[in-house]
């Protein structure tokens, strides 16, 4: 009967592990449905493991972050420069999303060159 009861006990924590390590693999987090504390969270921690080395797209972030909080964009030598501003961190609790709340992502026709203050510095200097 121990034996038995063992035997069942392990077969549905094997069974709850392996649902559980699906859900986490396919499962995607969706920012639009978390509250502000959790999608900052996600910003952050999305952003801060993009590698500059691989190629990376707009869309590629916009379809994990989802749309950015703020949006700027310039031409300059035939080069479609845009700056996407996603909320890492509150300084203000009024309600309103502004630029010092947000970590920077450039992207150069369509692909990401910088993150942070260096993107919002390389955006500046562009005239």
């Amino acid at each position: 009967m121990k034996v038995k009861t063992i035997a069942f006990l392990l077969a549905g924590l094997v069974l709850y592990a392996g649902l559980t390590s699906i859900t986490l693999m396919f499962y995607k987090d969706d920012p639009d449905q978390m509250n502000w504390q959790d999608r900052e969270a996600f910003n952050t921690k999305y952003i801060y493991k993009l590698d500059l080395t691989k190629a990376i797209s707009r869309n590629q972030v916009i379809d994990y972050l989802g749309g950015p909080d703020i949006t700027e964009a310039k031409k300059h030598q035939q080069q479609v420069y845009q700056v996407l501003y996603y909320r890492t961190h509150r300084t203000k609790t009024d309600g309103i999303t502004t630029k010092d709340e947000c970590t920077a992502i450039l992207f150069k026709n369509q692909q990401l060159i910088a993150i942070g203050e260096t993107a919002v510095a390389q955006f500046n200097q562009l005239d």
